[in-house]
């Protein structure tokens, strides 16, 4: 037979107690759910990278290669802007989302809606929703040393907006700084490029700095779609390109839109640029 049990005459200790009660804690603090932010994933200050090589293999350019694979995930997609606009309006002040193409110099659902379809933007799902968007900015330099500013464009509405800031471009899904500046190139100086027409790939025409590439990262709210937070990462790079005029200069922009949809009409209920103005300034003037 076995003994009958001895009554317990000893208590735990202080320190047994207290680890016990941190376990109770721990499990219940895990148990929580997990509740996403809705801020730009990005720090709010600027993250300069050091300057590397836009060509250089892999292994030698980690640190841009793992900038760019810890990005957020693009999200969300829209069947037409009308579903984009009734998933907005709960989430934005009302006051906001109405001036959206009515106050000057902004843009309207159907611009996000386009950026979204063509993969250049993403909105967490959150209130307010945060716009994620890649863009290169391109330092375009001259031999005499100054920078090309683009001063103010003209919009589809017939309203200015003012820019005071160097080339700049939305970059689409797997797309690199350098393709992206050349396109943006492209686009927005071709018509005043002498040469340009005959050689639309910009061979020996444009010339990237192989080690002028910084990235940042800012958070801010948008311009174009106000009571919008957005979250921008800004891709820089310097170029020189042949045959641009030395003094100042307007361009026509390539339509935005053409070839993207096939309901055109979508596209032209969009606020588009008609014009871009530019001019030269010293490079100690603009800060990028």
């Amino acid at each position: 037979m076995f003994p009958p049990p001895q009554p317990l005459t000893t208590l735990p200790s202080l320190p047994d107690l207290i680890l016990t009660a941190l376990s109770v804690c721990f499990l219940v603090s895990s148990s929580k759910p997990n509740i996403a932010s809705t801020r730009c994933p990005f720090p709010r200050r600027f993250l300069k990278f050091p300057a590397m090589s836009l060509t250089a293999t892999p292994s030698k350019n980690t640190s841009t290669a793992t900038a760019l694979n810890t990005l957020p995930p693009r999200r969300h997609s829209f069947a037409s802007p009308q579903s984009l606009s009734d998933w907005l309006k709960p989430r934005l002040p009302s006051d906001s989302f109405a001036s959206w193409g009515v106050k000057p110099g902004t843009k309207n659902v159907h611009n996000l809606w386009l950026e979204v379809s063509q993969g250049e933007t993403s909105l967490a799902d959150s209130t307010p929703p945060v716009r994620t968007v890649h863009v290169v900015l391109v330092r375009v330099t001259a031999k005499h040393g100054k920078l090309l500013v683009e001063s103010h464009q003209e919009l589809s509405d017939g309203n200015v907006r003012k820019r005071g800031r160097p080339l700049s471009e939305k970059m689409k899904p797997n797309e690199d700084p350098e393709s992206a500046a050349v396109r943006g190139i492209f686009e927005e100086l071709g018509s005043a490029i002498v040469g340009a027409g005959a050689n639309p790939e910009f061979a020996d025409i444009v010339t990237i700095d192989p080690n002028s590439y910084e990235m940042r990262v800012e958070e801010r709210d948008s311009g174009s779609y106000p009571g919008l937070p957005g979250c921008y990462v800004l891709h820089t790079v310097s170029a020189t390109v042949e045959g641009l005029p030395e003094g100042d200069f307007c361009t026509y922009e390539v339509d935005e839109y053409e070839g993207v949809l096939d309901e055109k009409n979508l596209a032209d209920r969009a606020v588009s640029v008609k014009k871009h103005y530019w001019t030269w300034v010293s490079a100690d003037s603009v800060h990028t």
